[in-house]
């Protein structure tokens, strides 16, 4: 059976929402990487930028009570629209599409398991769409990995249905793919689909650059907001592409 590509998964034009990738390139360096794409004016207007050894998504045109105060701390934002979406302490290194991503991070501080730390999380208050929150760990010491994603439960259940997955080992030239909504699907569907699980991807990445190179090509079209690629082990800063600077 044949393993898609990047852009196989991510079909470009079609809405994934936000996007967390793990890769491994032919030398078995890891990477990570995050993306934004956006369906509304607000959705669209954000940025990824590196905030004290973190990455923030933060809004693109700073104004009165949603800019950025002095030193670079946010001030007021919308939860949903602005957080931290990566974060790297000694021992662990956190990306995902919310605030739970700094949950995440303190729980494992704590010596907590990743997959107890990745339990017990929610899915976005956003009704009826109802955003799952996706989540990539990575132990920086041994480059293992872990995915998480809260979703709204099927049927009737308003209950938060949590899937951790103690992810397998990457070989050279592969990687995974998890998306808050179903890849291909397209955008002008009323409410996107909410994703069921990661999919795997082969990539030609031979780095962080490379990677945001596929990446970026596969999100290409209308809904393209931001995305940034960095090497797990090493922390969260990287190569980060705006549309507006495309």
């Amino acid at each position: 059976m044949s393993v898609p590509r990047m852009s196989d998964v991510l079909v470009p034009g079609t809405y994934p929402g936000r996007v967390v990738v793990l890769a491994r390139t032919p030398v078995g360096e890891l990477l990570g990487g995050v993306a934004l794409t956006g369906r509304s004016r607000r959705s669209r207007e954000r940025v990824l930028v590196p905030d004290d050894g973190a990455l923030v998504v933060a809004p693109a045109a700073p104004g009165p009570g949603s800019g950025r105060a002095p030193g670079g701390a946010l001030t007021a934002r919308d939860p949903l629209r602005h957080y931290t979406a990566a974060v790297s302490d000694e021992a662990w290194t956190v990306f995902g599409n919310g605030d739970h991503v700094e949950t995440v991070a303190k729980r494992l501080a704590t010596d907590t398991d990743p997959r107890l730390a990745l339990d017990g999380l929610e899915y976005e208050p956003d009704p009826p769409i109802f955003t799952p929150r996706i989540t990539a760990v990575v132990e920086r010491s041994t480059g293992h990995a872990w995915l998480g994603a809260a979703r709204h439960a099927e049927g009737l259940r308003s209950g938060s249905d949590v899937t951790v997955t103690t992810l397998g080992e990457l070989g050279p030239g592969e990687g995974v793919v998890l998306s808050t909504y179903e890849p291909g699907v397209a955008a002008t569907e009323p409410f996107p689909v909410a994703a069921r699980r990661h999919r795997d991807v082969v990539t030609r990445a031979g780095g962080a650059i490379t990677l945001l190179d596929e990446l970026w090509s596969a999100l290409r079209g209308p809904h393209r907001v931001a995305a940034a690629t960095f090497v797990p082990r090493d922390g969260v800063l990287g190569p980060v592409r705006l549309e507006d600077a495309d």
